[in-house]
């Protein structure tokens, strides 16, 4: 017990100050060691401040990239998760870092879409289309639901998802929702669609009749036309038949779609203008008015889009040959005015020129901007020159009117420029997807500020509590009482394009066919090796048995 005590004693004069007072050396030694031990502790106490601090501005971070994300999401829907899951940091950082001006343009376009899109399913659900003023609908088109058919792709892209999804239960959709949900259902639909237009191609000569119906078949012309079948119509399905066939690996659509160009191409002119009346009998031009406005239109914007669609291959050069073809004798109708120079397409009776331009054929500068990179560098300038110039006069037939809204057509005068011949305005598309076109080609932002006067008339002029309705003069103002399906399907959607990203919706990858649904575009082989392969690379037929391009007759 003694031998523990003093053990015990020992150990505690080390901790009396006297002993370290008699020994300075060892006082020296505690004074390093207390302040190397302190040094340590500050240090790490330090570190892990830091560490701390780093943690809490990584995790703020991680939240931010996440609401941005979330929000991506949010505006691009089912596209976006699609998008971004596919790993392309290109097409993820133009998503997240798209300009903040867009963006509020972007969201007040969407905005515009679920208000026509609610004003349609409250007042017109499942009908043809809306009339906003008596809040009921109207078959227009026979009772095929177009502005639901119509709106699906809109829907999709813009990210309404619950209201894709009560489309989907109605109507079952078509080829482009196809194209972007992999749904199979709405190839199914497009399919049996397809199979009941089928018989409007039993012509001697393969030219089409551009009337059918779909219950009990019947296909022909209408009395108006002489029992002639119209350019636009006979030669607007080739897109979408095209993508039928390889989707579903059966080729007779696109074989009937193919047999219109085959003959057509026999009699071909040498300036590549056709005349807007083909007999389908015969498979020859009638003598008709030549225009790249109504009835014409969309005949030559196929031409290229189906080459575009087949990748550019030389399968398809044939088309691109008869575009080119046609581009060289639109040069032959191109006229400017007096004093302000602005640039129009003429129309051609015969011999003679008309100097009329419809707002359908400000198309023309898109197509020409789609086209010019096809081109040498030499007459790929020159075309988007013209691109460029026919926009402008384009934006004038809005910018010229009271309501800032384009008449149907214009008028041009010596020494007076130009002035509106039919004074209504239905809600068309043309001009904003010209600008669309030429804002993502270019980069140049003009067009963007272009499209959103557009669209801010629209808001203006047209929008109602139920709907947007067209105008009967755009002078006065006064309001028709229809939603044209349209509106959903091309006017909003170029818009909302207009304000995206170019990678959204690359034109890489898809190609728009004339009623704005796009079409993933899918190489072809000499042989159409393998149709319908890859179903999964979808696409989009919006069945129209007849084009609506040649627009209204007039209003009652």
């Amino acid at each position: 017990m003694a031998r523990s005590r003093s053990s015990s004693s020992s150990w505690w004069r080390y901790l009396h100050p006297s002993y370290y007072l008699k020994r300075p050396k060892r006082l020296a030694l505690v004074f390093i060691s207390f302040v190397f031990i302190t040094f340590a502790v500050w240090d790490r106490q330090s570190l892990v401040q830091e560490q701390e601090a780093e943690i809490s501005k990584l995790n703020e971070e991680l939240i931010r990239l996440q609401d941005q994300l979330r929000e991506v999401k949010g505006n691009l829907g089912y596209l976006g998760e699609r998008m971004i899951h596919t790993n392309d940091n290109k097409i993820i950082k133009d998503l997240v870092d798209i300009d903040p001006i867009n963006e509020e343009r972007r969201e007040k376009v969407k905005e515009a879409m679920l208000h026509a899109w609610d004003s349609y399913e409250k007042y017109a659900w499942g009908q043809d289309e809306l009339q906003p003023q008596s809040k009921n609908g109207v078959n227009s088109f026979g009772g095929l639901g177009a502005t639901l058919i119509d709106s699906l792709d809109t829907l999709y892209i813009m990210g309404l998802e619950d209201e894709f999804r009560r489309a989907r239960e109605v109507v079952g959709g078509l080829l482009s929702a196809y194209d972007l949900s992999g749904d199979e259902i709405f190839l199914e639909k497009a399919k049996d669609i397809a199979d009941r237009l089928l018989p409007a191609w039993n012509t001697p000569s393969g030219i089409p009749y551009n009337r059918i119906n779909l219950v009990h078949g019947n296909p022909h012309n209408p009395g108006w036309t002489g029992g002639n079948s119209i350019l636009a119509d006979s030669g607007t399905e080739q897109l979408e038949f095209i993508a039928l066939s390889q989707r579903t690996g059966d080729p007779k659509y696109q074989q009937k779609v193919e047999n219109v160009i085959i003959q057509l191409q026999k009699t071909f002119p040498s300036d590549g203008l056709l005349p807007i009346f083909i007999n389908p009998h015969s498979g020859a031009a009638s003598y008709s008015t030549i225009t790249f406005g109504a009835m014409g239109d969309s005949f030559y914007e196929y031409l290229l889009k189906a080459w575009i669609q087949g990748n550019k291959t030389e399968t398809v050069k044939h088309y691109r040959k008869m575009w080119e073809t046609s581009m060289e004798g639109l040069l032959s109708l191109i006229r400017k005015t007096t004093p302000s120079s602005f640039t129009y397409i003429c129309e051609k009776n015969g011999g003679s020129l008309s100097d009329k331009m419809d707002e359908l054929a400000c198309f023309v500068p898109g197509m020409l901007t789609l086209g010019s990179s096809g081109y040498g560098p030499e007459k790929a300038e020159k075309f988007l020159s013209l691109a460029k110039e026919l926009s402008w006069t384009c934006y004038n037939f809005y910018q010229s009117t009271s309501t800032k809204l384009a008449g149907e057509n214009y008028y041009f005068y010596v020494g007076e420029d130009m002035g509106i011949g039919t004074s209504w305005n239905i809600l068309r598309p043309e001009t904003i997807e010209s600008l669309m076109y030429l804002w993502r080609f270019t980069g140049n932002k003009t067009y963007q500020d272009w499209g959103w006067d557009i669209f801010q008339a629209f808001e203006k002029n047209s929008r109602m509590d139920s709907g947007y309705v067209g105008l009967k003069d755009v002078n006065t103002g006064a309001k028709d009482n229809m939603m044209q399906s349209f509106f959903l399907a091309e006017t909003l959607k170029y818009l909302y394009l207009l304000f995206s990203p170019p990678s959204f919706i690359s034109f890489d990858e898809w190609v728009f066919n004339t009623e704005a649904h796009p079409l993933r575009i899918i190489p072809r082989s000499d042989k159409e090796e393998g149709l319908g392969a890859d179903r999964k690379a979808n696409a989009r037929l919006v069945t129209r048995p007849f084009s609506r391009k040649h627009g209204r007759t007039g209003y009652s």
